[in-house]
């Protein structure tokens, strides 16, 4: 029985709040990963076509024997295949690449503004969903202009969007519009890429509950309603990633970790990015 509390999308299906995140986790490594996320409760993993491990990802899936309905697997498009066609062959080399029929969410990645084809991705994306290929749909790395583009062009609406977001970067305008619309915000970078790791403030906190500053992040955004997806190699390191339902932060944890807040990316501006 896995510990990890789900909550409910805007098309009334259910996601684990928790889950294993397996970007730059190289393929001949993500399946022992994967099937030691498994052994400590995981059922939701996020992958993507760029991370190049959807094949390893499937052997953990196929290995562990655990049933279907009892996964949420996540993986995404990439850039270079957005366009109507080129997402409706994407998805194809993903499921084949996973040994699934079909993923429970699947995203567009970023939405790579310059090009302006993400209206077409999105429009095939919905259109996997009527076909079963997916389960529901969403967006990743979308500021709010991109959000209301997508809404406003082909009303649908995104049951979540997953950005850059820890402390450093909280961000504030996009989880506000989600919140608005019924849109879920998750994290992906939820530590800040390890840069928030030897955070004297987060060490302070994390010693008042016997956690260490990653549980506390992690579970900061558990308790503001993020979906979190912390990434890890290490057994012991994923086992303590989800030992994050045994205590709760206070106000003073809340306006701490706020402090922290400066604008600072550990990866790309969608607004820029290619």
């Amino acid at each position: 029985m896995s510990p990890v509390p789900s909550l409910q999308m805007n098309d009334g299906r259910a996601i684990p709040q928790l889950g294993f995140g397996v970007w730059q986790v190289p393929d001949d490594v993500v399946t022992d990963a994967t099937l030691a996320a498994f052994e400590c409760g995981y059922r939701h993993v996020d992958t993507a076509a760029l991370y190049y491990n959807e094949g390893g990802v499937g052997r953990a899936i196929a290995a562990s024997g655990l049933p279907r309905d009892e996964l949420f697997v996540t993986t995404k498009v990439w850039n270079t295949d957005h366009g109507y066609d080129k997402t409706m062959a994407a998805m194809d080399k993903s499921l084949g690449l996973l040994g699934l029929d079909y993923v429970d969410l699947y995203l567009i990645h970023w939405p790579s503004p310059a090009t302006g084809d993400y209206v077409d991705t999105w429009r095939a994306v919905l259109a996997l969903q009527e076909q079963g290929k997916t389960v529901s749909v969403g967006v990743s790395n979308f500021h709010v202009p991109h959000l209301r583009r997508i809404i406003d062009e082909l009303g649908v609406l995104p049951v979540l969007d997953q950005v850059e977001l820890h402390p450093w970067l909280p961000q504030s305008e996009v989880r506000a519009f989600n919140a608005q619309h019924g849109i879920l915000t998750e994290a992906w970078s939820p530590l800040a890429s390890g840069g928030l790791l030897d955070e004297p403030s987060l060490a302070q906190i994390g010693a008042k509950y016997g956690k260490t500053p990653a549980q506390v992040m992690i579970r900061w955004h558990l308790e503001i309603g993020n979906v979190v997806l912390p990434k890890s190699v290490t057994p012991e390191r994923i086992r303590q990633n989800i030992e994050v339902f045994d205590f709760g932060l206070d106000e003073e944890d809340f306006a701490v970790i706020a402090a922290l807040a400066s604008g600072k990316r550990t990866g790309p501006n969608p607004d820029e990015f290619m």
